[in-house]
């Protein structure tokens, strides 16, 4: 490895501003890290989208952050995730990738009451990746899962706390409660977003698992592993690609993020991006 071979940027993706909360992770284990990061907003959301078209999403994506320097790809998103991460690993075979897998696993173990919520998009929940884990971990416990329709889109319009936000989450949460839940899982990497909300709702006594700060404990073993951690003292650099509005994107960026930069907009053309 060169010793400047370091430096190049990690890549991060997303449907939309949802992948913030796992980029907000990184910066805070990995300040020295330059970082791409691609909201696929003229796309938002991928929940609903049958999972070869998001698989083509997600390769088109990972080709332009590649073409950028990238040197491990985060797929921050848990959609994409379970409908490309496989296949990504086989494209691209030199490339180390971390994807977003629900945090099933540490649910289970540490549930009191053996009842857990599931809040995730429908297109996680039909995934393999979903179907291994409850298989592997969630034997002993019953899990509750909830699709919160139109979440997504409330977060993405920066509508954290409103009367909306507030109906889609109480409809998902109340009979989970009543039967018992004392742990919820975010298996969408936008809602990390309403933790506050969501909280509000359930209570001190559940316990609410964001799954951002073990994804960047991922990205720092693959990159220290491989000798390819960016030296310090500097903090790294923030790029910002939108397949939306850029200015709409530097409006939510505030709200969602405390860190600035860059925005550029991209165009789709055949399945290739370009900056525009």
């Amino acid at each position: 490895m060169s010793s400047n071979s370091d430096m190049r940027p990690v890549g991060v993706f997303d449907s939309g501003v949802g992948g913030l909360s796992v980029l907000r992770a990184i910066r805070q284990q990995l300040p020295n890290e330059s970082v791409l990061y691609f909201g696929d907003q003229g796309h938002v959301p991928y929940g609903p989208r049958p999972l070869e078209e998001v698989r083509e999403f997600s390769e088109a994506i990972t080709r332009f952050l590649l073409d950028l320097g990238a040197k491990l790809i985060v797929v921050a998103c848990n959609t994409a995730s379970a409908a490309a991460l496989h296949s990504l690993r086989q494209t691209f075979p030199d490339i180390s990738f971390v994807g977003m897998e629900p945090a099933v696993k540490p649910a289970a173990e540490n549930t009191r009451t053996g009842v857990v919520g599931v809040l995730a998009t429908p297109a996680t929940f039909q995934g393999a990746l979903y179907a291994s884990v409850v298989e592997r971990f969630a034997g002993n416990v019953a899990l509750l899962q909830n699709t919160c329709p139109g979440l997504v889109q409330q977060i993405e319009q920066g509508a954290l706390d409103g009367s909306e936000t507030r109906g889609i989450l109480d409809s998902a949460l109340r009979p989970m409660l009543d039967q018992g839940i004392d742990t919820i899982v975010l298996g969408c990497t936008h809602y990390p977003f309403v933790i506050p909300l969501i909280q509000e709702i359930v209570g001190p006594d559940v316990r609410v698992i964001d799954p951002a700060p073990a994804v960047a404990r991922q990205v720092a073993r693959l990159l220290e592993s491989a000798g390819r951690r960016a030296a310090g003292p500097r903090s790294g650099t923030l790029r910002f690609f939108t397949s939306g509005e850029a200015t709409r994107f530097k409006v939510q960026l505030p709200r969602l993020f405390d860190e600035t930069g860059e925005v550029r907009e991209v165009l789709w053309e055949n399945h290739e991006i370009r900056i525009k």
